[in-house]
């Protein structure tokens, strides 16, 4: 039946052409999605004129109920489309007034947001990184929470030795296990074990990452900081290599201009060993309290790897030696950029991450 031939015969019936009229009048002059809302809720609702009336059809003749059921549905559905076409077209006037509202003046000037850098740590890190990449070294990883046997026993250091005391070991407790040899790793240096026993030599590698170790925190102190570990094992590797390697490190982090000295140190994993120290930019090396007074500052240990290492991991002392090295990243950023106390990297303060 077309909609004409119906909506004829819903206007000849009094109730429901009164219900018609006044539904069509009322969509016209709904003006927004609001009034259209209401116009549904008077004539759809639970209570609605409309709604009201075919519930009231039971109590008709049965052939008026025919009558008036399949006009009212009729009535029904054509009201329910013309309700969805009218708010499809109040969307649309709706939306084009709020784009007319929240049009942007491009006249006015741009809000400009706060940018974030790069820690300085995490720069510091990365052109340790490029300067070792670019002399064929690879980067690798290993776990901050270390096993006693890679933290100290396959680095050569005995169980009497005071570094793996309760007084500079940060140990963890694994309920159940009965055991006192897991810990936060105390240098990067347990990842050469690890690294030494997945690879076969020739092998050049730096380790960055986090180490722990129970410090008083102050001005060249951290209870945690970030270490870098190289390790270079090949045929004729000699203490020659490895200064000439440190050397050069020096002088691309630093500048030709920053003194370097060697001095005879002990680790039980290398031997020989050496400290490796820069002069302190802060005072230019007269003392100052960031040096405590000597005019220099230490930014890492070094020395060949101590043959009983080498038994660790499975490689021939007779046939590959090699050199190890670990550097403070804190420190070399105190010597570089002048910073001076090593607790302001953690202090979150933006007026120092700003600068860098």
């Amino acid at each position: 039946m077309a909609a004409k031939d119906f909506l004829d015969e819903i206007r000849a019936d009094p109730e429901l052409g009164g219900i018609y009229e006044e539904a069509r009048a009322a969509l016209e002059s709904a003006a927004d999605s609001e009034a259209l809302e209401g116009v549904r809720v008077a004539y759809l609702g639970r209570k609605g004129r409309l709604s009201v009336l075919l519930q009231g059809i039971k109590r008709l003749e049965p052939e008026e109920k025919r009558r008036v059921g399949r006009l009212g549905n009729l009535l029904k559905g054509w009201l329910e489309k013309a309700l969805a076409d009218k708010g499809g077209l109040l969307r649309i006037g709706e939306m084009e007034e709020a784009l007319r509202r929240e049009e942007v003046d491009i006249t006015l000037p741009g809000r400009a947001f706060p940018a974030g850098t790069r820690h300085l740590l995490s720069s510091i890190i990365e052109e340790i990184e490029d300067i070792f990449i670019g002399m064929g070294y690879r980067l690798v990883e290993g776990p901050e929470v270390e096993l006693d046997y890679y933290n100290f026993e396959a680095l050569n250091t005995p169980a009497w030795h005071p570094s793996k005391s309760l007084s500079d070991t940060f140990y963890v407790d694994v309920p159940g296990s009965g055991s006192d040899d897991v810990l936060l790793r105390t240098q990067t240096s347990p990842v050469q074990v690890r690294v030494m026993e997945a690879t076969p030599p020739p092998l050049y590698v730096i380790a960055p990452g986090k180490a722990y170790r129970r410090d008083v925190p102050d001005a060249t102190h951290s209870p945690m900081f970030h270490q870098v570990e190289g390790l270079a094992v090949d045929e004729g590797i000699t203490l020659g290599d490895l200064k000439g390697t440190l050397e050069h490190f020096t002088r691309r982090m630093f500048g030709e201009e920053r003194d370097v000295r060697f001095r005879p140190h002990f680790f039980p994993f290398t031997e020989p060993s050496a400290e490796v120290d820069v002069s302190c930019n802060i005072c230019g090396g007269s003392g100052c309290r960031v040096c405590k007074g000597t005019g220099w500052l230490e930014i890492l240990g070094a020395g060949m790897v101590d043959p009983n290492v080498f038994g660790y991991v499975g490689y021939d002392p007779e046939e590959v030696s090699g050199f190890a090295f670990g550097m403070g990243v804190e420190r070399i950023a105190l010597l570089k950029y002048g910073v001076p106390d090593i607790r302001y990297f953690f202090d979150n303060d933006l007026r120092l991450l700003r600068q860098y």
